[in-house]
């Protein structure tokens, strides 16, 4: 679905983000992370900024390079492709989205974090996306929507 409505949105897998985050040798991606504040407040990729849903820019963004690589993510990819897609539009050359956003991040047993600290739960979204996350690391039992 998400390819199928961005189709012009560049993807980066998460295991290729991973092996980025731990080079010492190429640049670090800036990690967006377009969830609620309550979703990120759960949990989140090491160093992601979040940028709220729906927005097409802050001034962190703003401040950056065009070229500067960024990858975007929400709970499934849709959020961040939605976001991806205007920062291309906008100019920026080195935008992907993360497949699978932070459930498959998380569901491949990846580090998230809360407050500096690494934590085994992330925010379901809602029930019904909630149930591509493993359910061990289901923060809560979302309320149907």
């Amino acid at each position: 679905m998400v390819e199928r409505d961005f189709p012009g949105v560049e993807h980066v897998s998460v295991e290729e983000l991973n092996r980025r985050l731990q080079s010492a040798t190429e640049p670090h991606p800036v990690l967006l992370d377009v969830r609620e504040e309550a979703e990120y407040a759960v949990s989140h990729l090491p160093g992601a900024i979040r940028v709220s849903p729906g927005s097409e820019t802050t001034d962190y963004i703003e401040s950056l390079n065009p070229d500067t690589p960024i990858v975007a993510y929400c709970s499934v990819g849709y959020r961040s492709s939605e976001l991806a897609e205007k920062l291309t539009e906008r100019g920026f050359t080195n935008v992907e989205n993360l497949e699978g956003s932070i459930f498959e991040w998380a569901n491949r047993g990846y580090l998230v974090e809360r407050d500096g600290h690494e934590v085994r739960e992330v925010h379901p979204f809602d029930e019904r996306w909630g149930s591509l996350l493993n359910e061990s690391l289901r923060a809560y039992e979302p309320s149907s929507k």
